[in-house]
């Protein structure tokens, strides 16, 4: 049949030339400027897949490359004081809390058990498996709760949850899971770490925001930021932790550098040494490995492998750290809900960011 030898093709708008160059960096970004060579051929081939879609909702692209910055690129109406949504990116934050609030005392160690935090006797479905839940576990996502954001039958899926008035009851009263054990098989958790944050903001005189405040965002110098919020008002530290993406790069560079910021010791270094452990193996379907609220993924380019630990969260918000070259990737973005997102984010940055900042040819075949 004739219509069966009919072919559409997609006419891609035509582009200005002159947005396809690396935008330039304007004063005030608070970084040193790197000054070396890359590739700017292949971050104009990477900007005008975003500039005509074919790469979807990208909002900002930003490149720390030695401590300097590289690269620092915004879309779709976004800017430098655009607050972006990461969703789970912010899980890692929670992480580094957790450190902090040992480091000071106000918890004694990772070790500690849900028992120790809570009368989990007024809840439903008491246990010794749900006594026995430690801090390491839900850092990890390996705890024994019926609970798995990855399937939709599950009865500590997050969506149960934000219908509920009182999250915490919610995560409390979760029957714990037959063929589980705590510490030994993982999933992706996200009540898990609100509760992490209900622990802090317990422990810690003052609460957790102002505690988070002092001791990590005004050290950072990180003055503008939104906090998702539980129905009580409290902090959700699940996610949505609203930043500027060269905030977001602060975060991923003080990780780099082991905990040190601008000659300081922000976090301890053994923390972000704990933090950065092939603790849980990630299932066949994303391969790599967790670490305590970090993913972990090796990446292959031109024959040389890469290791990064990174941040992620719903839409394809990304901060990749490789401390092995001393580089970190932002990428803020909100293709929410879309199975493409996050192939997505890694396909920019293995075929173009990494190649044009490593100034090797392009992979994009």
């Amino acid at each position: 049949m004739l219509e069966a030898n009919i072919k559409l093709t997609r006419i891609l708008p035509s582009i200005d030339a002159e947005l396809l160059k690396p935008q330039p960096i304007k004063p005030g970004s608070g970084w040193p400027l790197y000054s070396g060579k890359y590739n700017q051929s292949l971050i104009m081939q990477l900007k005008t897949k975003i500039l005509n879609q074919s790469y979807k909702k990208i909002n900002s692209i930003v490149v720390i490359k030695k401590r300097n910055l590289l690269l620092e690129e915004y879309f779709n109406g976004s800017s430098r004081a655009s607050l972006h949504d990461p969703r789970s990116v912010s899980k890692s934050f929670t992480g580094t809390l957790i450190g902090l609030a040992i480091r000071d005392g106000y918890l004694k160690s990772e070790q500690q058990k849900l028992d120790e935090f809570y009368n989990l006797k007024q809840f439903k479905n008491p246990s010794t498996k749900k006594d026995n839940v430690q801090l390491v576990d839900l850092l990890s996502m390996s705890t024994a709760f019926d609970g798995n954001d990855d399937l939709m039958e599950s009865p500590g899926n997050e969506e149960n949850m934000y219908p509920t008035a009182d999250y915490v009851k919610f995560a409390l009263d979760l029957p714990m899971a037959l063929n589980k054990l705590n510490g030994k098989q993982w999933s992706y958790f996200t009540v898990g770490t609100m509760l992490l944050g209900d622990i802090l903001d317990k422990a810690i005189p003052g609460g957790l925001e102002l505690y988070a405040k002092k001791k990590l965002f005004e050290p950072l110098d990180i003055d503008s930021l939104e906090w998702a919020r539980m129905p009580n008002g409290k902090p959700f530290t699940g996610g949505g932790l609203r930043l500027r993406a060269l905030d977001f790069a602060k975060f991923g560079q003080l990780y780099s550098n082991g905990g040190l910021w601008k000659g300081k010791q922000i976090v301890p270094r053994a923390w972000v040494n704990k933090s950065f452990r092939h603790l849980q193996t990630l299932p066949a379907d994303r391969p790599g490995f967790y670490g305590f609220l970090f993913w972990n993924k090796t990446f292959k380019i031109n024959g040389k492998e890469l290791e990064a630990w990174y941040s992620s969260g719903n839409g394809g918000n990304k901060i990749y750290i490789f401390k092995d070259i001393d580089l970190v990737v932002v990428i803020n973005a909100s293709a929410y809900g879309t199975s493409f997102a996050h192939q997505q984010a890694d396909q920019i940055l293995e075929k173009y960011l990494l190649p044009a900042v490593l100034n090797t040819s392009s992979v994009t075949k």
